[in-house]
């Protein structure tokens, strides 16, 4: 349905995309969590938003480079096995999560260099430490294009990334809220159930992309048997 309304299929698709990968329990998360509850939604909130900026720039930066050389159909059915795989292997990672990770080595060096000092800046360089999350949205923003979800110009692009934005923020406010309101009720192990769940979300989405993925090598196998006239 979303196909006669490209524009809208862009922006649902970033939406979407930027809810669920905001999601899984991660460095942000644990850190709203932490802080959100001593120094309230405004602080918790602008860590969410400093890493929703760091995010839609890693995925800008996904569009504007390696996912403009999937033109292929050979290259597209690479990239959805590719993607396949990732989507497999992160939901399985987070749906039989254990623990919740503060923070990375490389993250910290970072902060040591940067001292962020306020919440936005302490978000904005945490995510700006992670580097898988810049490899995430490069094949995320390839996906899209080879999925033909997201157009191949900068309008549907531009669209996305707002959409991008929109969902996390709408994740990270949501969060921001319970935690400030519950003062650290919602706990370590409700994280980690949330962190199961979008798991298993992904998990749908990679039997999804199988599926999709099935298909296209049918009809390549099809094509290639058929007698030449």
């Amino acid at each position: 349905m979303l196909e006669k309304f490209p524009i809208l299929e862009a922006f649902v698709t970033g939406l979407l995309s930027g809810f669920l990968v905001s999601i899984p329990v991660g460095p942000i998360n644990v850190t709203i969590i932490h802080e959100g509850a001593e120094r309230g939604f405004r602080w918790a909130f602008f860590i969410g938003a400093g890493s929703v900026l760091m995010e839609t720039i890693y995925c800008g930066i996904g569009f504007a480079g390696f996912s403009e050389l999937f033109t292929t159909n050979i290259a597209r059915a690479m990239l959805q096995l590719a993607s396949f795989a990732l989507m497999s292997y992160l939901g399985l990672k987070y749906l039989f999560a254990k623990e919740m990770k503060t923070t990375s080595r490389s993250a910290e060096r970072i902060e040591d260099r940067l001292h962020p000092h306020t919440a936005f800046m302490t978000g904005f360089v945490r995510t700006l430490g992670n580097p898988g999350v810049l490899l995430l949205w490069v094949a995320l923003s390839a996906t899209f294009l080879a999925h033909e979800w997201v157009d191949p110009n900068w309008t549907s692009k531009a669209i996305c990334i707002v959409g991008v934005a929109t969902g996390g923020l709408l994740w990270f406010t949501l969060l921001s809220y319970l935690v400030s309101v519950g003062h650290r009720h919602l706990s370590d192990k409700a994280m980690l159930n949330m962190s199961r769940a979008a798991g298993g979300m992904l998990l749908v989405a990679a039997l999804g992309l199988g599926y999709k993925l099935a298909l296209l090598l049918t009809i390549a196998f099809k094509a290639a048997r058929a007698p030449v006239s």
